[in-house]
């Protein structure tokens, strides 16, 4: 599978190991039917506040908002069937298992958002804190 143009300009703020392990689960997809895109990389500290009032953030301390060190940490992708967006649970987790192998195979850390406990969040996917703290 091959990112679009558009999947590629949004990881242009993205932290080059977290694009290196999209883009290659991107390569190493299989399904031809089915495949996915980047809805969302970096944002500045007024996106996010702008995401949080509309209530489709739930922190000012994102993974998105682009940190001091000129990096977002954190990506959305999206499920797509036949090119259409698509939003249904069980293709998260199979992204999810795509997603980790590459980070597996690129030796990159991944936190997955639906592995989390309290707000499972299937589209995201971002650097621990712990090895990427975002500073210079």
């Amino acid at each position: 599978m091959k990112l679009s143009t558009e999947s590629e300009h949004l990881l242009q703020p993205v932290h080059p190991d977290l694009v290196r392990v999209i883009r290659r689960a991107a390569s190493d997809w299989k399904d031809p039917d089915t495949g996915f895109l980047i809805t969302c990389g970096g944002r500045s500290v007024a996106a996010q506040k702008l995401m949080v009032a509309k209530g489709a953030s739930k922190t000012l301390r994102s993974r998105h908002v682009i940190a001091p060190n000129g990096y977002a940490h954190a990506v959305d992708l999206a499920c797509t069937i036949h090119g259409a967006i698509k939003w249904d649970w069980p293709l998260y987790s199979k992204l999810a298992v795509a997603v980790k192998a590459a980070a597996k195979a690129e030796k990159v850390p991944v936190e997955w958002g639906g592995d989390w406990k309290s707000f499972k969040d299937g589209p995201h996917f971002q650097l621990p804190w712990k090895s990427y703290p975002g500073t210079k």
